[in-house]
């Protein structure tokens, strides 16, 4: 009888296959972006590949394949530099009925990611994490900090890891990461940002479902209802934003569609929320307008980003045209 021994190709990708996902979710909330983060991974996968047979199991494979790609990211992330939201920019606009400033193209915006794939069965305690380690706020937060100070706290605070397995991972010493991370955990503390009171998902569900319905029928008065006091609302690549229920629905009361012209349909994105609007005449195909994505307290929806880039729209499978029903 002959034994079939498997290819070292097929053995690497038995092997390394398991950890893929859990090291784009390391990469975007390194970088911001989900494109740049699926690029990383395949470079840290191309790396490992090449150096695989002289890896002879020094350390678990896991960590290894950490340190390729936290290296890879570190190396990103001081070349590209940060990627923000509009409020990390500068301070709300106060006139709803101004005009809004021009497209700011020429910044690396943060990008949503995806969570969830539509009919996806999923392990009701990753959906618990995603939604604590992956929310919006916090990678936007996350951007704000050196490149070696957010892989520390990322490391540390989000994935539990040991100073001495982070020190071991970064070729520095525990005293070193003991400081990046107090450096990181002070920067992180000192900025501004309300605690959310997690809604049930009853009223969660209530909420999203009252927003689209206004939205669909262009109902000003019953948007105002969902938001929370201190509601925002953000539009990137544009950089003005507003705050406050009053003044978000100020602006968005001229702009919302006139029934029949939208569309919308439901995802998930960094572990909250999301809503897919497409925008288009009563005949003929709706194109990809924006992807808001929500932060929903008891009170109300607390915060909205709109991403009005279509391209943000295919991570999700989503298309960028929906035909008229």
């Amino acid at each position: 009888m002959t034994t079939q021994i498997a290819e070292p190709g097929e053995e690497f990708a038995r092997l390394t296959g398991p950890y893929r996902d859990e090291l784009l979710k390391l990469c975007y909330r390194m970088v911001g972006s989900v494109h740049d983060a699926e690029d990383l991974v395949q470079e840290t996968y191309l790396r490992a590949w090449r150096s695989y047979e002289t890896f002879a199991g020094r350390s678990s494979l896991r960590t290894w394949l950490y340190r390729i790609a936290t290296n890879a990211c570190l190396r990103a992330a001081e070349q590209a530099g940060r990627r923000p939201l509009p409020s990390g920019l500068s301070g709300p606009g106060h006139d709803p009925a101004a005009p809004l400033d021009p497209r700011r193209t020429d910044l690396p915006w943060l990008q949503p990611f995806p969570t969830a794939t539509p009919g996806e069965a999923r392990d009701p305690a990753e959906v618990i994490a995603d939604r604590a380690s992956l929310r919006l706020a916090l990678i936007a937060a996350l951007q704000v900090l050196p490149p070696r100070q957010r892989a520390v706290l990322i490391l540390r605070d989000v994935l539990m890891w040991r100073a001495a397995e982070v020190a071991e991972l970064l070729g520095t010493t525990v005293a070193s990461v003991t400081s990046l991370l107090q450096r990181a955990r002070t920067q992180l503390d000192s900025r501004p940002g309300p605690g959310l009171a997690e809604p049930t998902e009853e009223r969660q569900r209530e909420l999203l479902r009252r927003y689209v319905a206004a939205f669909e029928r262009a109902d000003v008065d019953e948007l105002t209802r969902t938001l929370a006091r201190e509601a925002t609302f953000e539009m990137p690549p544009i950089p003005t934003w507003f705050a406050g229920r009053e003044t978000v629905a100020r602006f968005l009361a001229p702009r919302l569609p006139a029934p029949g012209r939208l569309r919308i349909v439901h995802a998930e994105a960094n572990g909250q929320p999301a809503l897919a609007l497409y925008l288009g005449a009563r005949a003929g195909d709706r194109r990809a307008h924006a992807l808001h994505v929500l932060d929903v307290s008891r009170a109300g929806i607390v915060r909205i980003v709109a991403f009005m880039d279509p391209a943000v729209f295919s991570p999700f499978g989503l298309p960028q045209t929906e035909p008229v029903r």
